[in-house]
C-alpha cells in the first residue's frame, strides 16, 4: 500500500510494504517485503532496505545507507552520509553506513556515517553513534558507549 499523499518514484518496492503519507522515495531506492515506512520519511537513491523493517516518522535515509532485514528505526533518527559537509560541494562517493539484521535504533539517535551497527544491537534513544557497534551489544549516550550485551542483565 502506498498512500496517495506519498511521492514514490521507486519501482523496486514489494507490494506487501506500506508507505504512509508525506513520504518521498527516490527512483533507485530498494525496499523489501513487509516493511512499514511511516509518515514523513525520505529515502534517497543509493539506499537499500531489507524485509520486515520498520522506519518510524521523521527519518531520512540518505545515499549510502543499507538497512538489513528485521531492523527497527525509531522516530526522528538522523543518519548522515558526509563527514565534512559543505553547501554545494558533494563527495565523489558518499560514506557507507550498514545497519545489520535485527538491530534497533531508539528515537532521536544520530548515526554518523561510515559506521556498522551489528546484528541484534540496540541503540538507546537520543544516542550519538560515532563508532562501529558489535553484534548483540547495547549502546547509548553522547557519544554512544558500549553498556552491555543484549542478554546480560
Amino acid at each position: 500500500m502506498i498512500h496517495s499523499l506519498a511521492d514514490v518514484k521507486a519501482k523496486n518496492i514489494d507490494s506487501s510494504t506500506n508507505i504512509w503519507q508525506f513520504c518521498v522515495i527516490f527512483e533507485h531506492a530498494k525496499i523489501g517485503k513487509n516493511c512499514n515506512i511511516c509518515a514523513n520519511v525520505l529515502i534517497e537513491n543509493d539506499v537499500s532496505v531489507g524485509d520486515n523493517v520498520t522506519v518510524k516518522s521523521g527519518v531520512q535515509l540518505w545515499d549510502g545507507v543499507t538497512v538489513e532485514d528485521n531492523v527497527f528505526i525509531g522516530p526522528n533518527v538522523t543518519f548522515t552520509n558526509d563527514i565534512f559537509p559543505r553547501s554545494k560541494v558533494h563527495p565523489a562517493e558518499y560514506a557507507k553506513t550498514l545497519i545489520k539484521k535485527g538491530a534497533s535504533i531508539g528515537a532521536n539517535s544520530t548515526i554518523v556515517c561510515g559506521v556498522t551497527i551489528g546484528e541484534n544491537a540496540m541503540i538507546g534513544a537520543g544516542s550519538v553513534v560515532t563508532k562501529d557497534v558489535g553484534a548483540d551489544e547495547v549502546w547509548f549516550g553522547n557519544p554512544a558507549k558500549f553498556i552491555r550485551k543484549v542478554n546480560e542483565k
